[in-house]
This record gives structure tokens, C-alpha cells and sequence, in this order.
């Protein structure tokens, strides 16, 4: 296995897929490789963050 170059769907930049972060997925039973870049990742789940706590309010069940 070798480190793959992808593109994000989001930014449209190219992105390394890692040998180590393959097997990760493989071992968690992914099937797809990442659409999104680390920095585009990070930001869509801070964004999914964001809106269930103005959702729910600051308080964490």
C-alpha cells in the first residue's frame, strides 16, 4: 500500500492519503476514502458543532 493523492471535494486541493491513516480506514471497516481535506474535515465538524449547540443550547445531555 502507498500513499495516495486526492482531491477535495470541498477546496479542490490535493490532499495526502496516508499509508498508516489506509490501514486506519481499512481496520474501521471504511470503504471509501476521504472527499475532504484534514482542514475541510476539521471545519465541517466544527460547523456540525456549532449548530447543535444553538440547537440544543449550551448543555451536553
Amino acid at each position: 500500500m502507498a500513499d495516495k493523492v486526492l482531491i477535495c471535494k470541498d477546496c479542490n486541493t490535493e490532499f495526502v492519503f496516508t499509508e498508516g491513516e489506509q490501514a486506519f480506514y481499512k481496520e474501521k471497516g471504511f470503504e471509501n476514502e476521504p472527499q475532504r481535506c484534514p482542514e475541510c474535515r476539521r471545519a465541517r465538524k466544527q460547523a456540525r458543532n456549532n449548530r447543535s449547540e444553538r440547537e440544543y443550547g449550551n448543555s451536553r445531555w
